[in-house]
């Protein structure tokens, strides 16, 4: 870990100095690349965390020396409760320092399973009984939060777990509220067979010595991730120990050092904080900060956002364009100047959140381009080079990326060429194996080991990379591939707007249409007919312009604050198959679900003929069925 890399020169800006990866002596999973940290750096801070989102709110920090024993006693822990290297620990939490206790430790005891407190009970319990998870970490009954009754539910639906260690976030709250409580804690939900315990309790009883032995094999799978969605069972993605620790290394090495601090509001069952933040930090010796549980979510983040910048002296900000829109609507109230760098990635970033966000803080934003699948990252934007407004920069150094035109089954049918636009396909240290779920794998890779993300993109002739959509989010209007993206950032120059999502709606013409869902800033007014008027003058190419605008109180987001596209989608085919259904003198309602085989499927209920709703409904290209008949 001696070495560190840096760009060759402008014109190779892929490769780094000093040859072969094997070069830079990486450890062979992530507790060895903690227990390196922890003896170089062991007084210095790992991470902290406040429950409360104000400047002057306590605050837990602990320090490397702390936080590795703290992992290693987690890991103790685990391995004395049965699990195994190929078992696995699953966590439901919100943002904690046991998180990041559960995460590692897991990690290093068996396989870890971040599963997102946003799921549904079923769905959490289809996570855990697909990962044969035997132990859970969640919270233990909290005022203003039902997740340790989503666990407790899940849980009677998973046979094959065993524990469930609680975490009380009591712990973290001064007098009076830790003694309110108590008082209005809500009832445990039982209906399980699972003993229950104290994370805290049970973990102090550990030694805060490893006492199993580590495997040497970087390719071992230390983590499993949920990929996407809100709705359905999401796929299951397998993590290396070489993955990990490629992305605290590179990150480190093109980004942070030991002096840097990173504010991280995002939640650790996702990959962009599980990674290239915390495992930087675990290589480099940086400091993380987690601004309350819900982190931007949380209540007053935003509100305090730039004086937490200022109380802890951030040098980086890890953030999502939503956040970024979030923070334009305050006012920059803090001292800022610590600030070097805002890393953006997760979604798209329109041009005038771009230079907004610059004008008020005086910070440069790097756009990145990360995934689920590569154990985050890709590529970045150089902080030392040029950086390209709109693209997501160029490769990660020991990352390649190939443009392809692939058949279904990933036969390669072609190379693009510069500016040709085709499907990102990428080899690094960090792609994974696969998903779990082996029907899943299929067609997954080109060429044998390059990862089909299903994103379409281009090189320019500098090899930067342009993300032009979403294979499956691109808007197909009577065979002319529109870029939802032409739609969002064109709305979200206007004035009043927060957040656009674009999507095709059905049309029994065309197949889709474009149209858009809108959130507005806070305060603001503006009509629906404006909008659109907005939009037609603002698209050069009339194909584009959205044929429908709604305003929505506030768009579904991802829990890393992504417009959640699906549940759009749901909107627009509800409401064009009851405006058909309504003229064509059918009573009947509309609700779309989601079918693990058909996708979005809207179910038709009320008094009709089989025959008059195939005529009206059969013109459209998405399914359709009676209710009551899946």
């Amino acid at each position: 870990m001696a070495k560190r890399a840096t760009y060759a020169t402008l014109e190779d800006k892929t490769r780094i100095d000093g040859g072969p990866i094997e070069d830079y002596g990486l450890a062979n999973n992530v507790y060895e690349m903690l227990t390196a940290t922890a003896e170089k750096h062991a007084d210095r801070p790992a991470v902290s965390f406040q429950i409360k989102s104000g400047p002057k709110d306590p605050a837990e920090t602990l320090t490397w020396r702390e936080l590795h024993k703290e992992v290693t006693k987690a890991a103790n822990l685990f391995r004395r409760l049965g699990v195994g290297p190929d078992d696995t620990i699953a966590y439901l939490l919100p943002n904690c320092n046991e998180t990041v206790f559960a995460l590692l430790g897991g990690m290093t005891a068996g396989r870890v399973n971040p599963i997102s407190p946003l799921l549904e009970p079923e769905q959490i319990a289809a996570l855990l009984n697909e990962t044969k998870a035997k132990v859970l970490v969640t919270l233990a009954p909290f005022p203003k939060t039902d997740v340790s009754e989503r666990a407790a539910r899940a849980a009677a639906l998973a046979p094959d777990l065993t524990f469930i260690l609680e975490v009380d976030l009591k712990r973290y709250l001064s007098a009076p509220l830790k003694w309110i409580v108590p008082m209005v804690r809500p009832k445990r939900v039982g209906g399980h067979d699972v003993v229950v315990m104290d994370f805290n309790q049970q973990r102090a009883g550990e030694q805060d010595t490893l006492n199993f032995e580590l495997p040497n094999d970087p390719d071992t799978i230390c983590a499993l991730f949920h990929t996407g969605g809100t709705t359905g069972m999401p796929k299951i993605a397998q993590h290396t120990q070489r993955g990990a620790v490629y992305n605290g290394w590179v990150s480190t090495n093109i980004l942070f050092d030991e002096g840097d601090v990173l504010i991280c509001p995002l939640p650790l069952f996702h990959v962009f904080a599980a990674y290239p933040v915390l495992m930087s930090c675990i290589y480099g010796g940086g400091h993380m900060i987690l601004p309350t549980p819900a982190g931007y979510r949380g209540e007053g983040v935003f509100d305090n956002f730039w004086k937490l910048i200022e109380r802890w002296q951030v040098t980086f900000v890890i953030i999502v364009p939503t956040a970024i829109s979030a923070l334009m609507q305050r006012p920059v109230d803090a001292d800022v100047s610590s600030l070097r760098q805002a890393i953006c990635g997760s979604a798209p970033l329109p041009t005038e959140l771009f230079k907004s966000f610059e004008e008020a803080t005086g910070v440069r934003i790097l756009e990145g381009y990360g995934m689920t699948e590569a154990t985050c990252l890709i590529s970045l934007n150089p902080p030392d080079g040029e950086r390209k407004i709109g693209s997501v920069g160029l490769p990660f150094p020991y990352t390649e990326v190939r443009i392809l035109d692939c058949a279904e089954d990933g036969t390669v049918i072609k190379e693009c060429g510069p500016e040709e636009v085709g499907e990102i396909c990428v080899s690094n240290p960090g792609v994974f194996p696969g998903y779990m779920q082996q029907d899943k794998n299929v067609g997954l890779f080109a060429d044998g080991n390059w990862l089909r993300t299903g994103d379409l993109g281009r090189r320019d002739a500098d090899r930067y990379l342009w993300i032009t959509g979403r294979a499956k989010d691109l808007i197909i209007r009577g065979g002319m591939n529109i870029d939802p993206i032409v739609i969002e950032e064109a709305l979200a120059a206007h004035p009043a707007v927060a957040f656009v999502g674009a999507i095709g709606q059905p049309d029994d013409h065309a197949g889709e249409l474009p149209c858009a869902y809108v959130e507005l800033r806070e305060d603001a007014e503006v009509s629906e007919d404006e909008l659109l008027g907005f939009a037609n003058e603002s698209i050069s190419k009339k194909a584009a312009c959205p044929k429908y605008v709604e305003i929505l109180p506030e768009l579904p987001k991802t829990a890393v604050g992504k417009i959640f596209k699906p549940d759009l989608r749901k909107l627009a085919i509800s409401r064009v198959y009851a405006d058909a259904l309504e003229q064509a003198g059918i009573s009947a309602s509309v609700e779309v679900v989601e079918d693990e085989r058909l996708g979005l499927i809207a179910e038709i209920d009320g008094e009709f003929e089989a025959d008059k709703l195939n005529e009206v409904l059969g013109l459209y290209h998405r399914p359709w069925r009676p209710a009551g008949s899946a």
